[in-house]
């Protein structure tokens, strides 16, 4: 009896909570994390689960930069401080916006 694979990469989608101003969690996906050496932390995009898209087909990303727990799994989510950071992480979803259009 002949069996059929299909061994393509299956994808992973990660998720995060994220407690909001309210004290509410908030089930969001990661959509891509980037490392700085520049300013020696990563950066976690995401967005919401559930969130409806525009007119655009487009879903509100948000950003924040992460530290990891000493065990690697669990960590932080702290705000983004200051405008070089900002410039930086616009530059990377603006590439990320752009291979996503190729």
């Amino acid at each position: 009896m002949a069996h059929e694979h299909n061994h393509e990469e299956e994808l992973h989608v990660q998720h995060i909570t994220v407690i909001d101003e309210n004290g509410n969690e908030q089930l969001c996906e990661v959509i891509h994390v980037h490392e700085s050496a520049e300013f020696g932390k990563s950066y976690v995009f995401y967005s919401m689960v559930g969130a409806e898209e525009d007119e655009d087909g487009s879903v509100e990303i948000f950003v924040s930069s992460f530290v990891p727990s000493e065990n690697g799994e669990d960590g932080e989510l702290t705000p983004i401080e200051t405008e070089a950071e900002w410039d930086m992480v616009e530059d990377v979803l603006n590439a990320l916006e752009d291979e996503n259009e190729e």
